[in-house]
């Protein structure tokens, strides 16, 4: 195993066209492992949006095919000289484990499933829950934290009012959401809830594109209150002018979303999934049943009602976020990296060990 001193070639696996969360963080760790003088390199489909937002100095390899992808992974793995292989979401979990002369490490972005992540060497979970539910097995685990990525920096450099985008008038309260069109996001949820309870002069705006994206618009039909506005860039910026922000997930291990409207200020309503229980303890937000519309379109009613009270500077909110700090779960992520190398050269030298034992007592 390289001295703690030594850069180490890291091989990140993600297999994704599209860049959402789990591939955000993915790209960002890179970037990050890269530019503190580690070889890192990122193994992903072909034409993937992921190989654009890497940092010069992260290289990319794209898969033309999905066939026998474990196999390839761990042959590119192997003529890299990769100390660490790590799999980001399940496909590249599960295609990780085939990488057997490196220490094979899986990020629990969504959840645990034995067929993607049984056979890897250490898992990193990103909520205390999930480490607390593993099943007994030889891999090591460690809870970190996600961060909120930077989005495109030429996106945050301009000035963005979405307000003034909208047309909306000075007394009109802006709900807003950002996530993937997608059932497990529950975006029909929120659209349900905000066309039962909401009061007529709000409005919803939600950020994202996903294959749900037809069945939401057709579900928002005949409210012209809301407004499904697609993939942004300048979301950081559009955040801002959200008077409310809700999360109204079926599940969630780690919403950068609402990291990402934490940092923003803006008042936080979410469904009691996993990820936001833990993340908004303690916090100044407001948690409500999961999969229930009725009951989210009243507390989105409730939350307006009180916010009309206050000015917009009022409504601004401080959350604790130093758990959630980049430059530490980076430096925690490679101690863990080490960790899992040195366990892997112990399990490794045991089974010698037993080996020749069992020789011995052969003859």
């Amino acid at each position: 195993m390289p001295p703690p001193f030594e850069p180490l070639t890291l091989v990140h696996v993600v297999f994704s066209s599209r860049i959402a969360g789990g591939e955000r963080h993915c790209i960002d760790l890179a970037n990050a492992q890269a530019a503190l003088g580690h070889h890192v390199h990122v193994v992903g489909s072909a034409g993937s949006a992921v190989a654009g937002a890497l940092a010069p100095g992260v290289r990319f390899h794209g898969l033309k095919l999905p066939l026998m992808r474990g196999w390839r992974v761990a042959a590119l793995a192997r003529s890299l000289g990769a100390d660490v292989c790590h799999g980001h979401l399940g496909p590249a979990c599960k295609a990780v484990a085939h990488a057997r002369r490196a220490a094979r490490v899986g990020t629990l972005h969504v959840g645990y499933k034995a067929h993607h992540h049984a056979r890897l060497d250490g898992l990193v979970c990103v909520n205390r829950a999930q480490h607390d539910g593993l099943p007994a097995s030889s891999a090591l685990a460690s809870v970190i934290y996600n961060w909120a990525p930077e989005r495109d920096a030429a996106a945050a450099a301009r000035h963005t009012d979405l307000r003034a985008e909208l047309g909306l008038a000075p007394h009109q309260l802006l709900v807003g959401s950002v996530g993937r069109l997608h059932v497990s996001k529950g975006m029909d949820l929120l659209i349900a809830g905000f066309k039962a309870h909401a009061p007529a002069d709000a409005v919803l705006a939600i950020l994202g594109e996903g294959p749900d994206e037809s069945a939401l618009k057709a579900l928002a039909a005949g409210d012209a209150r809301i407004r499904l506005l697609g993939f942004r860039s300048d979301v950081d910026q559009a955040l801002k002018s959200f008077d409310l922000f809700v999360s109204p997930s079926r599940e969630e291990a780690f919403p950068l979303a609402i990291l990402e409207a934490m940092r923003a200020g803006r008042p936080v309503l979410s469904t009691a999934t996993q990820g936001p229980r833990e993340m908004l303890a303690g916090q100044p937000a407001r948690l409500v049943p999961v999969g229930d519309a009725s009951g989210l379109g009243r507390a989105i009613a409730e939350e307006l009602a009180r916010l009309r009270l206050l000015t917009p500077q009022e409504r601004a909110v401080r959350y604790a976020t130093a758990a959630y700090d980049r430059g530490n779960a980076v430096a925690r992520t490679l101690a863990f990296y080490r960790d899992v190398m040195v366990h892997q050269a112990v399990q490794a030298h045991r089974f010698e060990d037993e080996d020749e034992a069992y020789i011995a007592q052969q003859f």
